[in-house]
């Protein structure tokens, strides 16, 4: 019916009016909170990109777990910084390297909690890369047992979740095959399965140290302009074996979660990465928006295109915030 019979604001005219016929709620529970975690130092180590983030020893990163837990925020994310570097990225499969050692550490103080261990090369070559270098390209097969030991270094340290990022082609499948033949037949595989090649990253780059010593990511890495094409990367982690399936960065890239979404039904994580966590940061210190209310629109949204779990570094505040939202 038309106006004035129809009047769309009837449902608006009060906050607990506003809540009742929400859409899309966001609640702590739904979010993820990654740490980078650093072998060789004894205090936590600034991100001068990233503020409020830092670079953790295991012992800082056992606390700072616990912190996420009791926001209610169920889940973190680990990337590990070495203290040495290979050609092949050696430090990523040890079975005392620097996420094994988080991992069990965060397992033992804090059981209820989940670790994921993201899974990928670049922190630990000495070129950058996410892979094996034959000449200066990326040799995919060549890369494949090698994050398929990682996985199972992983798990046998205790990881909950395994997520690949390394957008080799095939890897899914090596690793769920490597997973179940060591008995971790119940470890999922959270795949980053549509990662484009971003300039939003930038800020990881710096947190983690993974910047590549030459080129750049794009011959592995998703093409930004392309939608169809993350579709088909994510159904083709669906076929080999994927739990759940990821689309990186998140805000850039609202559609494509909405399509992953509907082509799946997967549970889809959409990562709200480091550049969009530095571009919020950086315009609330000048005075030029409302952080909380910026933040929680943002996070929502990501929610509202189809996203299940929002990976995030401002999980911690957004719990807090949410704690105190009507």
């Amino acid at each position: 019916m038309a106006f004035p019979a129809t009047r769309m604001r009837r449902l608006r005219r009060t906050p607990v009016l506003r809540d009742l016929v929400r859409e899309t709620r966001l609640a702590a529970g739904d979010l993820v909170m990654p740490l980078f975690v650093e072998e060789g130092t004894a205090a936590p180590t600034p991100i001068e990109a990233m503020p409020g983030v830092a670079r953790l020893p295991v012992d800082a990163a056992v606390v700072e777990a616990g912190e996420v837990a009791a926001l209610g925020i169920p889940a973190v994310l680990l990337f590990g910084i070495p203290a040495a570097k290979d050609d092949e990225g050696s430090g990523a499969w040890d079975d005392d390297g620097i996420v094994q050692q988080a991992i069990r550490a965060i397992r033992a103080a804090h059981p209820d909690l989940l670790v994921i261990a993201d899974l990928c090369l670049c922190e630990y070559t000495s070129h950058g890369h996410c892979g094996v270098l034959h000449g200066q390209t990326v040799d995919n097969d060549a890369t494949l047992d090698l994050l398929a030991r990682t996985a199972v270094s992983q798990a046998r340290a205790g990881a909950d979740i395994i997520a690949p990022s390394d957008m080799m082609d095939g890897r899914v499948g090596v690793i769920r095959a490597a997973l179940d033949a060591d008995g971790y037949t119940d470890v999922p595989i959270l795949a980053y399965s549509a990662k484009f090649a971003s300039a939003f990253y930038g800020p990881f780059r710096e947190a983690a140290d993974s910047t590549p010593s030459f080129g750049d990511r794009r011959s592995y890495q998703m093409d930004p302009g392309n939608g169809r094409e993350a579709v088909r990367e994510a159904l083709s982690d669906v076929q080999e074996g994927a739990d759940m399936i990821m689309v990186k960065p998140a805000l850039p890239y609202l559609d494509v979660i909405r399509r992953v979404a509907d082509a799946t039904d997967l549970p889809v994580a959409a990562y709200n990465v480091s550049g969009e966590y530095a571009m919020v940061k950086a315009a609330a210190a000048a005075g030029w928006l409302d952080e909380r209310a910026a933040v929680l629109e943002a996070l929502t949204s990501i929610r509202r295109a189809g996203a299940d779990i929002v990976i995030t570094y401002h999980a911690k505040d957004a719990a807090r915030w949410l704690q105190r939202t009507p």
